[in-house]
Formats: C-alpha cells, sequence, structure tokens
C-alpha cells in the first residue's frame, strides 16, 4: 500500500491515496492491511474508528469462467470509474479469499479487473500470501488469469513455513515510477527487514520447490480431496464443498462458534489438527502429504460433521 501511494506521489499525484476491494477479503493484522479487509465481516471489527476508509465492492460471486455475466463486474467498475482520481490501487487476493471465508472466483474476474485498472490509470496488488508458489495449481494463482500485478505480495510458502519472512515485489513501472522524484528510495524500513538467515531459508525453500515436482503433487492431492470431501455436499448439515488445487474447504450450513468448548479437544483425538472457523471446516495440506494421511485429515473432517449433526 505505501508502494502504491508513493508512486502516485513521485507522478505528482499525491491525492490517490484511497484503496478499492471487495467484501470477504483479508489481507492481515496490521493497520494498512487491516484498512482493506472487509470493515463489517471481518475480525477487525474494535478499530473500526481508527482505520482509514477505503472503497470497497461486492464480493466476486461467479465461481466458473463459463458462467461469467457482465454484471458480475458492475458495481467494482463502477467505482474504480467513479473514483480514480483518488484510487492509487486495487488490491485482491486472487481466485481464493482465504481468512474472509475460503471463497473461490472466476480468473475472468481478474482478467476485468486488470483491464479496469490500466483504463483509469491504478495500480494492482495482488496478495498471494495465501495462494502463493503453487497452493492453487499454478505457481501464483494470477497466472490463471493470464494477467501480471503491478505490486505481488508474497509470505507464508516463501519460507515454507519455517521461519518469518514475506516479500513485495514489483514491476519496472512502479520501481522507475518511485524513482521518478529524484529520491529513488521506497520509504520503508522495517527494524528485522531483510534478515539474512530467513532469506537464505527462502532460497532454499524455493530451490525445494522448484527443484520439485509440485504440479503433480498439488494436481494429485486436489483429486484426492475432491473424491474424499464431495460426498459430503449430501449431508444436511453441509451447505457446500469446494476444492482448489491443495485447497479443501467444508461450508456447513451453522456457525461454529458456540461449537468451541469441545470442538477443538474432538479434532485432536481423530489425531489431526484442523482450525475451523466460522461456519468452515477447511485443509491446507503439505505438498509432500502422502495419500493415508491426506485420509486422515479428510476422514476427520467427515467425523466432524457427523460430531456436530448428533449435537444439533
Amino acid at each position: 500500500i505505501k508502494m502504491a501511494i508513493q508512486y502516485w506521489f513521485a507522478q505528482g499525484e499525491p491525492n490517490k491515496q484511497r484503496l478499492l476491494t471487495v467484501r470477504n477479503g483479508y489481507h492481515g493484522d496490521t493497520f494498512g492491511a487491516m484498512a482493506v479487509s472487509d470493515p463489517e465481516n471481518g475480525m477487525h471489527g474494535m478499530f473500526e474508528h481508527v482505520l482509514p476508509k477505503h472503497l470497497f465492492a461486492p464480493a466476486p460471486s461467479c465461481q466458473n469462467d463459463e458462467d461469467w455475466q457482465d454484471s458480475d463486474i458492475a458495481e467494482f467498475k463502477q467505482l474504480i470509474t467513479e473514483h480514480n482520481d483518488e484510487i492509487a490501487a486495487v488490491i485482491l487476493e486472487p481466485l481464493v479469499q482465504g481468512a474472509g471465508g475460503m471463497r473461490f472466483y472466476c480468473p475472468e474476474y481478474l482478467r476485468q479487473v486488470r483491464v479496469l485498472c490500466d483504463q483509469h490509470n491504478v495500480l494492482l496488488i495482488l496478495d498471494e500470501i495465501a495462494t502463493g508458489f503453487g497452493r492453487t495449481g499454478s505457481l501464483f494463482a494470477y497466472e490463471q488469469a493470464d494477467i501480471c500485478p503491478d505490486i505481488l505480495c508474497v509470505g507464508k510458502a516463501l519460507t515454507g513455513g519455517y521461519m518469518t519472512l514475506a516479500a513485495t515485489l514489483c514491476n519496472d513501472k512502479v520501481v522507475e515510477g518511485i524513482s521518478a522524484d529524484g529520491c529513488g528510495v521506497l520509504m520503508h524500513g522495517p527494524t528485522f527487514m531483510a534478515n539474512p538467515l530467513a532469506c537464505r531459508v527462502a532460497c532454499e525453500s524455493l530451490d525445494i520447490l522448484l527443484e520439485s515436482n509440485w504440479q503433480q503433487q498439488v494436481e494429485t492431492i486436489e483429486q484426492q480431496l475432491v473424491m474424499e470431501l464431495m460426498p459430503f455436499k449430501a449431508m444436511d448439515s453441509v451447505k457446500d464443498v469446494r476444492v482448489k488445487g491443495a485447497i479443501g474447504v467444508v461450508e456447513l450450513d451453522q456457525p461454529l462458534d458456540d461449537k468451541m468448548d469441545w470442538l477443538p479437544e474432538f479434532i485432536v483425538d481423530q489425531g489431526v489438527w484442523i482450525r475451523p472457523f466460522r461456519n468452515l471446516v477447511y485443509i491446507m495440506p503439505p505438498y509432500i502429504i502422502n495419500e493415508d494421511d491426506l485420509t486422515v485429515l479428510t476422514g476427520a473432517i467427515g467425523k466432524i460433521i457427523e460430531r456436530l449433526a448428533e449435537s444439533s
């Protein structure tokens, strides 16, 4: 966000300070990230009065390109058209909205957003913290839409989860744009930025990933998730089942908040670690998981659903 705002400041457009995003998004727990996470259905309500006010379009609703209609992006298009003189960037989680609801949406939405950003002189930021490095079946989720962002946020799998490290990547346009005011320095310098040990871990993690057959591993996981999770759709308490790459989601017809007095212990008793939230039970298994271990995870989800049905 700071990079996008500084870009426009260097371009002589300091009024471009706001962000446009969509509902049901989640981008983190620092103040800038909280401000572009869903302000109503998110988890940051207590900070409402101190967060900057950004622009929110409805969450994408179309899950398949074949079902795409222009109306799916109409309100987003209206917002970017009416406010382009004050919008620095659009920020989205590509194809998968994570902690905001584990919602999937179609690549065509991203394509349309890229076109609208170009038409209205707005940068595009994609948050691939959760989806990056193969999780959805492509190295980055945005590749499935055949587009490129101006700024890309990565983390989590960057180090395989072994050390804390995130990175912000950008294209030449942003680099050269920030340098245009003669300063040429991004106004950002956290104390622990570029920790050498974490960077070394990231290099090793990326080598391990790229030298492996990760595409086949993710495809195999996806096929097994479809085979073992989709039958749960027939259960009365299940609202939806979604699978994309190495992500499996079971959406229930009731929230789980009042079940947390017994549910965590029940899950551990099944021999697994799964974190349900809201009305969702989901898994994002490691790519090296074997068939038997994945069946243990999906079987545990089935037992959770059965136990919830008994307790309702």
